[in-house]
């Protein structure tokens, strides 16, 4: 295979790993709408199995012992916080966005933590941002404007707790991706998405127990649930791990913008989400910030968690 062919393989696996998370928050919407399914259950058990499977993959490759990074005490705090304020936080307020809003709205803003991780960096290494994240933050916050007021100033177009777990949303996602930054330069990131998942998951089971089963179950809501635990979860990340080897992280959070674009399609064509000319100028707009961003960062790529 030629160096052309494999980054084509990279560019690929990429952009069908943000189709499968954009195709699973449609799907998440279905199970709370048409078959009463708790997000919090939903949550912890889709963390719970993910996590499991992740952690025997992880430890069936011989260059990898899973259980090594507990032996460091600073690394084994960093693993638990990511699992509780990273990985669990943006599943619980991204399922709750859902909720209250609608797959299309939730996952568009979830999407302004790129230009919160931007803002936050700035302040941390106390320099100012480049035109191009500036450029970026502005657009992150018109395109957010104009989703929640539909171009009208005078009124929300989106409940007040829809666009509370919105913009929580997006800090979560920030914080995922920042918190495991120096464990991922260390450690394989199948072991630290891995211990996050079983983490976040098992913190999650005190609150959403999953043996509580709730909604209508029937073959199509067994074949969701799979598809979003197995696919939108392990699958995709795996393939995710391959592109960013391929093709690098700057490049493979490019194509990640598919995510928002393949979940706002789904909505609307699937679950009927209504969506006007203002949404769709909006979701644009957070669609540039991703690209500016990406495109900005292809000559200082670091080590970054993926979505999921």
């Amino acid at each position: 295979m030629t160096l052309s062919d494999n980054k084509y393989k990279g560019f690929l696996l990429a952009l069908l790993a943000a189709m499968m998370w954009g195709i699973s928050g449609a799907c998440v919407q279905y199970l709370i709408q048409h078959k009463g399914i708790d997000t919090g259950w939903l949550v912890s058990v889709r963390l719970l199995i993910a996590g499991t499977l992740l952690l025997a993959y992880a430890q069936s490759r011989k260059e990898t012992s899973i259980w090594q990074i507990w032996k460091s005490r600073k690394d084994a705090v960093s693993i638990i916080l990511f699992g509780i304020l990273g990985m669990l936080a943006v599943q619980y307020t991204y399922f709750a966005a859902i909720f209250y809003s609608n797959a299309a709205t939730a996952t568009v803003l979830q999407y302004m933590g790129p230009a919160i991780i931007v803002c936050y960096l700035a302040f941390k290494e106390k320099k100012l941002p480049t035109i191009i994240e500036v450029a970026a933050v502005l657009l992150t916050l018109s395109g957010t404007l104009l989703i929640v007021t539909h171009g009208s100033m005078k009124s929300l177009s989106i409940s007040g707790l829809a666009l509370f777990w919105g913009i929580l949303s997006a800090f979560t996602l920030a914080s995922y991706s920042l918190l495991p930054l120096r464990l991922l330069i260390k450690w394989d990131s199948s072991v630290i998405v891995g211990w996050g998942m079983l983490i976040g998951g098992v913190f999650c089971s005190f609150i959403h127990a999953p043996w509580k089963v709730s909604g209508q179950w029937d073959i199509v809501t067994f074949s969701i649930v799979s598809f979003i635990i197995l696919f939108a979860s392990l699958i995709a990340f795996y393939i995710f791990m391959i592109s960013v080897k391929i093709i690098g992280p700057a490049y493979a959070s490019l194509l990640s913008c598919t995510e928002p674009l393949s979940s706002t399609l789904l909505a609307v064509i699937w679950l009927h989400v209504p969506y006007g000319i203002s949404d769709w100028i909006g979701t644009a707009f957070i669609l540039l910030t991703i690209i500016l961003l990406a495109l900005s960062s292809r000559k200082k790529e670091t080590p970054e968690a993926p979505s999921l």
